[in-house]
C-alpha cells in the first residue's frame, strides 16, 4: 500500500463509492426523467429545508456554489419540477420550491430510489447502514 495516511484513504475511497452510487442510482433514477442530483434537491426541499428556500440556501446545504445551483435548477424548472416565488423579503430574489410536478415525480422516483438503496447496501447489517450514517453526519 502507498505510504498514505488513513484520512487520506478514507477521502479517496469515499470519492469513488459516491461516484459508483451515483452512477447506478442515477440509472435508475433516468426512467423518472431526473438525475441523482436532481432527486437530492427534492429530497431536501421535501424533507430537510424549508418549503420555499433561497438558492444561496439550497446551495449551503447541498455544498455547491450558487452558480451551480442555478444551473441546475434551471431545467428543473423548465420541466416544472420547481418553481420560482418572489420572495416578500426581498424582491431581488427569488425562492424556490418544489411544483406540484415535482412532487409527482419526488414521490415516484423516491420508490425506485429506495429499491436501489436497499440493493446497493444489501451487504450491510441494519446496525451496520445506521453506524455509517451516524458516522458520516460526523464527518458532514
Amino acid at each position: 500500500m502507498l505510504d498514505e495516511n488513513i484520512s487520506s484513504l478514507f477521502i479517496i475511497r469515499n470519492s469513488l463509492l459516491a461516484s459508483k452510487l451515483s452512477k447506478k442510482a442515477g440509472n435508475r433514477l433516468s426512467i423518472h426523467g431526473i438525475s441523482l442530483t436532481e432527486f437530492i434537491v427534492m429530497h431536501c426541499l421535501s424533507n430537510d429545508l424549508p418549503q420555499e428556500v433561497s438558492r444561496i440556501e439550497l446551495a449551503d446545504h447541498l455544498g455547491m456554489s450558487a452558480s451551480g445551483v442555478t444551473r441546475l435548477l434551471m431545467p428543473m424548472e423548465k420541466n416544472k419540477i420547481i418553481e420560482k416565488i418572489k420572495n416578500p423579503r426581498d424582491s431581488r430574489q427569488s425562492l424556490v420550491k418544489l411544483s406540484a410536478t415535482g412532487k409527482r415525480v419526488f414521490e415516484e422516483a423516491r420508490d425506485s430510489f429506495s429499491h436501489i438503496a436497499s440493493e446497493l447496501t444489501s451487504n450491510l447489517s441494519q446496525g451496520q447502514l445506521e453506524k455509517l450514517v451516524e458516522l458520516y453526519a460526523k464527518v458532514i
